[in-house]
Formats: structure tokens, C-alpha cells, sequence
């Protein structure tokens, strides 16, 4: 049985007591949450040594897919939520991810620069941003559906980003899903 096998066995016994997957959703916990998480890895590698953050991880997406896929890299999952943050840690500390470390914390309030930050669409890029500004060295990596077109032109707009520094990289390019249509893998390069 591989990690991942291993993670959606832990992530349906835990959602069974501390609800962090949509019960409609559990049975395509892989596909929309593990392989979701993954499509970061299609596009980009993290060096052994690197750091990364996760905000608003909930139960551990991205960051546990891409902890057991890239075991030489740190990587932070935070959230606000105690119980989200619960699971995170049961799961990380049941597949023996020595490089995942889970804090119960918003992301304004860490103190510390990361090489990247990855998240999973838990708000507007607008209102991301500046959550996470000033905390990473490298790139941001956010995961986002529908048309993001819009959304990173207000971003362009009232952060006075360089446009070059966005790309925009789609999913379905990679996995030939249905569910991967309109998703990508949005990348903002620090300025």
C-alpha cells in the first residue's frame, strides 16, 4: 500500500470523528484532494532543504501530499482552526512525516520567511496576498478554479505586482480529468 493509500485510509477514519473533508466528497478524497494537492508537484519540485508554508491547510492539503512526495523539504501547515489542525497532525505523525511540522495559527501572525507558500483556495488572491506577503523567499504556488482571470487582475492592480511575475499553469494540461478543467495552479515569483 503506497503513502497515499495510506493517507486516504487515515483521512476517512478521521473525518469520521472531526468532519474536514465534505461527507459528499470522502469517496473521491483521492482524486480531489490528494491528486488536487499533487498538481503543484507537476509544475514545480522542492529542493531537499527548502521551506514551505501551507495556509489554511485544513486537514492537511497541499501540504501532506506534497510532504510524502517531497521528504527533504520542511513544510509548515497552519490553520486557524484547532481541530483542522488536529487531523493535519494525527495523519502527518501516522505516516511518519518527520518533515511536516502543523501549528494552530493564522498566517499573519507567523513570524518566520519560508522559500514558498502553498494554499488551496481559501479565499481571493486579493485578500491572500497580503496574509502571506513578506513570508516567502521564492514563489507562492495557489491552487484556484473557475476564472481566475479577473481575481489576478485586481491582485496586478492594487499591489502594484509586476505582471511577469504571475503564470498561470492549468491543470488539465497534466490530468486528463473532467473535475482538473478550469483548476490551476496560479504562481506569484517574488518581485
Amino acid at each position: 500500500m503506497s503513502r497515499y493509500d495510506e493517507a486516504v485510509e487515515l483521512y476517512r477514519q478521521w473525518n469520521e470523528k472531526i468532519n474536514v473533508i465534505s461527507r459528499k466528497d470522502i469517496d473521491n478524497i483521492y482524486e480531489h484532494h490528494i491528486l488536487h494537492s499533487l498538481a503543484i508537484s507537476e509544475f514545480f519540485s522542492f529542493n531537499p532543504g527548502e521551506t514551505v508554508l501551507d495556509v489554511g491547510t485544513g486537514g492537511g492539503f497541499p501540504g501532506i501530499p506534497l510532504a510524502i512526495k517531497f521528504p527533504e523539504t520542511k513544510f509548515t501547515l497552519c490553520d486557524s482552526i484547532g481541530k483542522k489542525i488536529k487531523v493535519a497532525s494525527a495523519v502527518a505523525e501516522s505516516l511518519g512525516l518527520h518533515n511536516v511540522t502543523c501549528i494552530n495559527a493564522r498566517a499573519e501572525s507567523i513570524g518566520e520567511e519560508f522559500d514558498y507558500v502553498v494554499s488551496r483556495a481559501v479565499t481571493s488572491l486579493e485578500n491572500f496576498y497580503p496574509w502571506v506577503r513578506g513570508k516567502y523567499r521564492k514563489s507562492i504556488l495557489y491552487l484556484k478554479g473557475g476564472d481566475v482571470n479577473e481575481e489576478i487582475a485586481v491582485l496586478l492592480r492594487r499591489f502594484k505586482l509586476n505582471p511577469a511575475s504571475i503564470t498561470v499553469h492549468r491543470i488539465d494540461a497534466v490530468y486528463d480529468n473532467e473535475y482538473f478543467r478550469e483548476k490551476f495552479v496560479i504562481q506569484i515569483e517574488k518581485s
